[in-house]
């Protein structure tokens, strides 16, 4: 979409996301309880030693298991659960590392940050905006947008909040798209509450294009709300009903000319009666009353002639 796009003008995102280094976590788990044990038993052990007057062997294991103690500790912050429709974000003294989606219990580098970013499949359903559409008129408008996260590391570092973010990028795309088309068509123009599919479509382009730079992938919109606002609900409706009411009686002459040139027609094929352009007058008067008009016909009987 080319005026979208024009539209549109976001800044190129400066990272993208990429898998980072993971091990499964339970053989490191169980490594480092086992080291954690063995830690706590040379503390034991050299407290012992130091009690039974062995001070410097005593204070040499204290020394030695409280480090492996430490060590063990700091090595078990690199295990990360990931849950199924998640995500975690890894960063190491600021810098993106990159990003985990294999669920269960990973092992990544240690004391490193690990942000959890939700991967499911999301909706947001806008408040009611009210906007004047391409004539002018004041309506009411509402969408349903469902979207998913698709890169987290733009996600996280493209913006501070980007739940937040497709919030009001998706307000700001309805409103745009209520302002820029008619409510109801006319002269062949793409109108609101006609061409509910193709602007649908149009509101989900532009979506896409004002988060893309957050990482995020919108899947589908549709409008919930489409609405006169109520000052002129009521003038609309009067409106609305007068162009129905114009268009039935235009379809209903089209209809009865029609049977009219059909009778005459069938009266001329099959010599049925001679008529002047009077009579052929007259009778095309009559038949339009009786197939227009919005009344039952009352039958007049002429015993006389059409010329006395």
């Amino acid at each position: 979409m080319t005026d979208t796009q024009i539209a549109v003008d976001m800044p190129a995102p400066q990272t993208g996301e990429r898998t980072a280094r993971a091990a499964s976590g339970w053989p490191v788990l169980i490594l480092g309880l086992l080291i954690l044990l063995a830690s706590v038993a040379l503390i034991v052990l050299g407290i012992n030693r130091a009690a039974g007057g062995s001070a410097g062997t005593g204070n040499v294991l204290i020394v030695v298991g409280a480090l492996v103690f430490l060590g063990t500790n700091i090595a078990l912050t690199g295990l990360v659960a990931v849950a199924p429709g998640e995500a975690r974000v890894i960063q190491l003294l600021g810098r993106y590392v990159g990003t985990v989606r294999a669920p269960g219990l990973r092992f990544v580098v240690p004391c490193t940050q690990k942000r959890r970013v939700s991967t499911r499949i999301r909706n947001h359903e806008t408040d009611v905006a009210k906007v004047n559409d391409a004539d002018g008129n004041p309506i009411e408008m509402a969408a349903v947008v469902v979207w998913q996260v698709e890169d987290t590391a733009k996600a996280v570092f493209e913006v501070d909040d980007f739940v937040e973010f497709v919030a009001f990028q998706t307000e700001t795309a309805v409103r745009h798209i209520a302002g820029s088309y008619p409510y109801d068509g006319h002269d062949d123009m793409i109108s609101l509450r006609q061409n509910a599919d193709e602007i649908t479509g149009r509101l989900s382009a532009e979506i896409q294009a004002r988060v893309a730079s957050a990482g995020v992938k919108i899947i589908e919109s549709r409008i919930t709300r489409l609405a006169y606002a109520p000052e002129i609900a009521q003038a609309m409706l009067r409106r609305q009903q007068a162009g129905a009411i114009v268009a039935a009686r235009q379809r209903i002459v089209d209809g009865a000319v029609g049977m009219v040139e059909a009778a005459l027609a069938r009266l001329d094929e099959h010599d049925v009666i001679e008529l002047d352009e009077e009579r052929k007058a007259t009778m095309v008067s009559n038949l339009l009353v009786v197939l227009c008009g919005d009344r039952d016909v009352q039958p007049v009987v002429n015993t006389g002639s059409l010329y006395r």
